[in-house]
C-alpha cells in the first residue's frame, strides 16, 4: 500500500511538472504574436525554454514560431508586398521537426490517478495533426521543395518532399478521418516520385532506392522508375539488385526493349554470352525486325564457336537492313577466323603433301571471306578495320595493285 503511496505522488508530481507554464514559453509567444512579430526574439527565448527542460508545449510552441512565420511571408505575398520563400519554407521544416518532437514527448506514458499508464499529455497528439494536415492540404512543404529545386539544392528538395508524402505515414495521422483528407492518390504518388528523382540528383542512392523500391510496383511512371531503380543499384554495385530488377521490369514491360537490352549488355560484358545469347533470342521473339539484335547475336555464336548459327543471324539482319556493314563484315570474319584456326591447326602437320592440301584448304576459306570484306568497305568506306583486313587478304592472295591502294587509303584514316 505504501509503494502504490509513493508512486501516485509521484505520477502527481510529474503530472504538475508538465502542466506548468514555463515563463519563457509565455515569453517566446508574445514576441510571436506581436502586431510587429519579433521571431529571432521568439526563437531566443524558446531555445532558453527547451533548455530549462523538454516538454510537449514548449516543442509545440516552437513549431507555432515557424509556422506564424511562414503565415506572415504568405500573407506579404497574398498582399503583393514580396514574400521570402527561403524564409517561408525553412521556417515550414523547422516547425515540422519540432512539431514531431512535440508529439513524441507528449506520447511518453506516465501513470493517472488509477496506476494506469496514459499519454503524458493527451491532447497535444491532436493539436500537432491539425497542423500537420494543414501543411500537407496547402502543401506548404511542396512548395519549398519546388524552391529549392529552382536554386538546384536537391538534397534540400529531396528533405522536403519527403517530408511532405511522411505526413500521411505519421502515427499521429492514422486516424481513419484524417486518413480520408489524405487520399494516396496520382498527386501523392507524383510527389514521391519527385523526391526520388532529387535523391537521384543528390546522389543519395539508399534514399533513391527506398523510394524507387516502393513505387517500382506501382502504375506511376513504372518504366521510368525501374529504369532509376536499376541505375541505383547499378551505382552502388549491387549486382544481383540491379540483374533483378531488369529481369522483373522485362516481365511487367514485355515491349520496352531497354531492360531487355540491359540485360543483355550486362552478360555479354561480363562473359556470360550464352546466356547473352538466350535473352537476345527472346528479344528477336519480341521484335524480330531489330537488325542489331540479329548482328549481336550473330557476334555472340561466332565467340562461342557457332558458326552456321552466326551465319544465319547475319543474313538475318542483312535482310532486315542491307546497309548494315558491321553485319556483312561479320559474315566475313566467320570465314576469316575459321580459315586462322586452319592455319594453326596446319602448322602442326608434320607430312608435307598433308600439309600443302591444309594449307590449300585453308586458303579456300580466306577466299570465302573476301567478298564479304570488300562489300564492308563498299558499304562504309571509312571504317579502317575492314581496310586493314582487305590489305592482309590481298597480301596473301597476291593482288599487288589492291594491296597497295589499302596501303595508302590506311594512311588517310
Amino acid at each position: 500500500m505504501k509503494k502504490t503511496l509513493i508512486m501516485a505522488a509521484l505520477v502527481l508530481i510529474s503530472a504538475g511538472c508538465f502542466a506548468q507554464k514555463n515563463p519563457l514559453v509565455k515569453k517566446a509567444k508574445s514576441y510571436m504574436m506581436a502586431e510587429t512579430p519579433d521571431f529571432s526574439a521568439a526563437r531566443a527565448a524558446i531555445s532558453e525554454a527547451m533548455e530549462a527542460g523538454q516538454n510537449a508545449e514548449t516543442y509545440y510552441w516552437a513549431g507555432m514560431i515557424g509556422y506564424q512565420e511562414m503565415t506572415q511571408e504568405n500573407y506579404n505575398q497574398m498582399m503583393g508586398k514580396g514574400a521570402n520563400q527561403a524564409k517561408a519554407g525553412a521556417a515550414v521544416v523547422e516547425s515540422y521537426k519540432y512539431w514531431l518532437k512535440a508529439d513524441e514527448l507528449a506520447q511518453v506514458p506516465v501513470l493517472n490517478k488509477k496506476g494506469v499508464e496514459v499519454p503524458t499529455d493527451p491532447k497535444m497528439r491532436g493539436n500537432v495533426s491539425k497542423k500537420m494536415l494543414e501543411y500537407y492540404k496547402q502543401q506548404e512543404l511542396v512548395k519549398y521543395g519546388i524552391y529549392l529545386n529552382e536554386q538546384k539544392d536537391y538534397a534540400g528538395a529531396y528533405e522536403a518532399f519527403k517530408m511532405h508524402i511522411d505526413i500521411p505515414e505519421l502515427p499521429m495521422m492514422q486516424d481513419p478521418k484524417l486518413q480520408k483528407e489524405m487520399p494516396r492518390d496520382t498527386t501523392y504518388d507524383q510527389y514521391k516520385y519527385y523526391a526520388a528523382i532529387f535523391a537521384v540528383q543528390s546522389e543519395m542512392h539508399p534514399e533513391a532506392i527506398a523510394l524507387l523500391s516502393e513505387m517500382k510496383d506501382g502504375n506511376y511512371e513504372g518504366i521510368s522508375v525501374n529504369q532509376f531503380l536499376y541505375q541505383e543499384y547499378l551505382a552502388v554495385k549491387d549486382t544481383v539488385m540491379f540483374v533483378q530488377t531488369l529481369k522483373d521490369a522485362i516481365v511487367r514491360f514485355p515491349a520496352e526493349p531497354w531492360f531487355l537490352q540491359n540485360l543483355i549488355n550486362f552478360y555479354i560484358f561480363s562473359g556470360q554470352e550464352q546466356t547473352a545469347v538466350d535473352y537476345l533470342a527472346q528479344a528477336i521473339e519480341r521484335e524480330p525486325n531489330v537488325a542489331q539484335y540479329h548482328h549481336i547475336k550473330g557476334n555472340l555464336d561466332e565467340n562461342l564457336g557457332n558458326y552456321d548459327d552466326a551465319l544465319k543471324d547475319f543474313d538475318a539482319a542483312l535482310a532486315i537492313d542491307p546497309t548494315l556493314a558491321d553485319a556483312m563484315a561479320g559474315k566475313g570474319r566467320v570465314y576469316y577466323n575459321q580459315a586462322v584456326k586452319l592455319n594453326e591447326e596446319a602448322a602442326m602437320i608434320s607430312d608435307n603433301k598433308a600439309y600443302k592440301k591444309a594449307l590449300e584448304e585453308m586458303n579456300e576459306v580466306f577466299r570465302k571471306s573476301l567478298p564479304y570484306f570488300e562489300k564492308a568497305h563498299e558499304m562504309d568506306p571509312t571504317d579502317r578495320s575492314y581496310v586493314v583486313v582487305l590489305k592482309g587478304l590481298y597480301y596473301r592472295f597476291h593482288m599487288d595493285e589492291k594491296e597497295a591502294e589499302m596501303r595508302a587509303l590506311l594512311e588517310t584514316l
